[in-house]
């Protein structure tokens, strides 16, 4: 029988994990207060969807909630996920609760070694954010970063023009031609994403998502022209939460500085004669105070990023790095792209908004993050623990990097990759055994224990499930 989750918010986050669970044969209910949004839900989802409160009686009764394996509260009020968690858990004893909040403070809270309110997991969408950040920094910001746990595997994107090799050839000579174990796990083409075959040509503004070692894509960036840079010199735009987050682990890594605090002309004039590493920039003006005590190793400036004339300041457009945090995403791409005209390496920008994470790619920016899919990835991951489950989601949620470890499971043990019947859009990128990792080639045999990483678009993932429960 299929798991059953109750999931009350339908707003992109809940829409999105909603999504992502339907295709995955789980049986889902939404519990939506707005009638627009509830609508929308009704219209664009194969599932349940019920027009009133996730912490209403009633409306959980109606949800089926006894039956539930899972509850998930993904509302924009902090409060009413952790009560409605709370009063899931009384009243009806569901296994599992998983409450989305904004405010660290109620994540951190233990009563009596007692997670708050019976709540199991908590989701941060800022810490969720923050930490991509860090990590996409970490690897130099050349693209999106997706590592694998306990390996030095990585999948990264590459977006592809006329000046680089890959364009106008087809898969088979881009591989024969670098002579590198990767793997094309997967390209995007317009509104569109799919698993490429040996013979798929690659276009022009095509975008690959590219899976091999670390070592191994820093070799292939480098051919295609986008090298590691060192990135000493960091400019964070926006100390609102995910600022301070991506901050507080910025300084903790070593992109340290001596601080200061004064009015922004003196401030740049003082930035002129000195090399600093990391500033953050913030319009409002009690949010420079609290960043400068919360941030002693940082410069601090009380500026607007978008009044003209900001980056021309020689301190500021020297930077290597810039991150955009505001809570505008438009700013924040639109900033990220134009720093890059005035000579900064790397951009990452945090976009709030699914239908801009592609756009803003293409403009140019080197990183795009985004705290919602951040928040999704985390759910997925964390609902799917059984034989298969979800790594991380790619391109807007219409594909997904999945991981299942083969127990007997008929149709893999003993036969080479390339005799593997995979579901279509589907693809295995990388095998785990006895601690070593790597991208299989077409005749490599598999054996029992091994762990497959694969991407697979959504609509496949319930037959590639099926194939490791026969």
């Amino acid at each position: 029988m299929a798991e059953k989750v109750v999931i009350a918010g339908a707003g992109t986050t809940g829409f999105q994990v909603a999504r992502h669970l339907i295709a995955d044969n789980k049986n889902v209910v939404l519990i939506e207060r707005d009638p627009e949004t509830a609508k929308y839900a009704v219209n664009h989802l194969d599932c349940m969807v019920i027009n009133d409160s996730g912490n209403r009686l009633p409306a959980l009764r109606e949800a089926g909630i006894e039956a539930a394996d899972f509850f998930i509260s993904v509302t924009d009020s902090d409060e009413l996920n952790i009560v409605s968690c709370g009063l899931v858990a009384s009243e009806f004893g569901v296994p599992c609760k998983i409450a989305r909040v904004r405010n660290p403070d109620y994540a951190n809270s233990n009563l009596s070694g007692h997670s708050l309110m019976d709540v199991d997991y908590f989701v941060n969408p800022e810490i969720e954010a923050a930490q991509a950040i860090v990590k996409s920094v970490e690897q130099g910001a050349t693209s999106d970063v997706m590592t694998f746990e306990r390996t030095d595997l990585q999948m990264r994107n590459f977006l592809v023009d006329n000046r680089t090799l890959f364009a106008k050839q087809s898969i088979a000579e881009i591989k024969q031609s670098l002579d590198a174990d990767f793997l094309v796990a997967g390209i995007s083409r317009g509104e569109d994403f799919f698993v490429p075959r040996g013979d798929t040509v690659v276009e022009s503004g095509d975008e690959l998502y590219l899976v091999a070692a670390e070592h191994t894509l820093e070799e292939v960036f480098v051919i295609a022209g986008r090298p590691r840079v060192d990135l000493n010199r960091v400019l964070l735009i926006g100390g609102g939460r995910v600022g301070s987050f991506v901050a507080g682990s910025l300084t903790r890594r070593g992109f340290s500085s001596n601080g200061i605090r004064s009015r922004p002309r003196r401030l740049l004039d003082y930035l002129r004669r000195h090399n600093k590493r990391l500033k953050i920039v913030d319009a409002n003006y009690d949010n420079c105070k609290r960043l400068a005590e919360q941030f002693p190793d940082a410069v601090v400036i009380n500026s607007d990023v978008s009044e003209e004339g900001f980056f021309e300041e020689e301190a500021l457009a020297g930077s290597d790095l810039i991150i955009t945090t505001t809570d505008n995403p438009e700013l924040n791409i639109l900033v990220a792209i134009y720093a890059k005209t005035l000579g900064i390496k790397r951009s990452i920008a945090l976009v709030n908004k699914f239908n801009y994470l592609t756009v803003a790619s293409r403009l140019g920016a080197d990183v795009i993050i985004s705290p919602k899919y951040s928040v999704v990835n985390t759910i997925l991951k964390f609902i799917r623990r059984g034989k298969v489950k979800s790594v991380h989601s790619i391109f807007g949620g219409l594909a997904e990097v999945i991981e299942s470890t083969l127990d007997g499971s008929r149709g893999f043990v003993g036969r080479e990759v390339r005799d593997v019947r995979m579901p279509d859009n589907s693809l295995i990128v990388a095998v785990t055994r006895n601690g070593s990792h790597i991208v299989p080639r077409s005749n490599y045999t598999l054996r029992d224990g091994d762990k497959l990483t694969m991407v697979a678009k959504t609509e496949s993932i319930s037959r590639v499930e099926e194939m490791f429960n026969t």
